[in-house]
């Protein structure tokens, strides 16, 4: 069965960009620009895991992530960080908050899709 991803990103051509990537490895991709618009999907149908940027309108990939890991459907849902800044402070901010893992941008396409497997199939949520 394929993975369902949501990719959620303030910025079209790079959330469309990895929904592209995600289809072509035979994924089922969900997009959302920001938090709010991420946590009403995941209500609407769970999904495997879940990539999203960091600096977003309404609500931001911080708060995203501690909404999502308070939901008892959702805690477990694999989480990982697309974002450009890399500093230890936001990786650390990004695992206190639940994220499973930070992908730094720009990524190779190929080694999302195989980080974004490995994550699913370790259970790291």
């Amino acid at each position: 069965m394929a993975l369902t991803v949501l990719v959620q990103h303030a910025n079209r051509p790079l959330r469309q960009g990895v929904a592209t990537a995600l289809e072509a490895a035979g994924m089922v991709v969900r997009q959302s620009r920001d938090g709010s618009e991420g946590l009403a999907l995941l209500q609407a149908q769970p999904v495997d895991a879940i990539l999203t940027g960091i600096n977003m309108r309404r609500i931001c990939g911080f708060s995203f992530i501690q909404a999502v890991r308070k939901q008892p459907g959702l805690r477990d849902i694999p989480i990982l960080v697309m974002a450009v800044s890399a500093t230890p402070e936001l990786k650390a901010r990004a695992r206190q908050a639940g994220a499973a893992g930070w992908l730094p941008q720009p990524f190779d396409h190929a080694r999302l899709v195989e980080t974004l497997r490995i994550v699913v199939a370790s259970g790291d949520g």
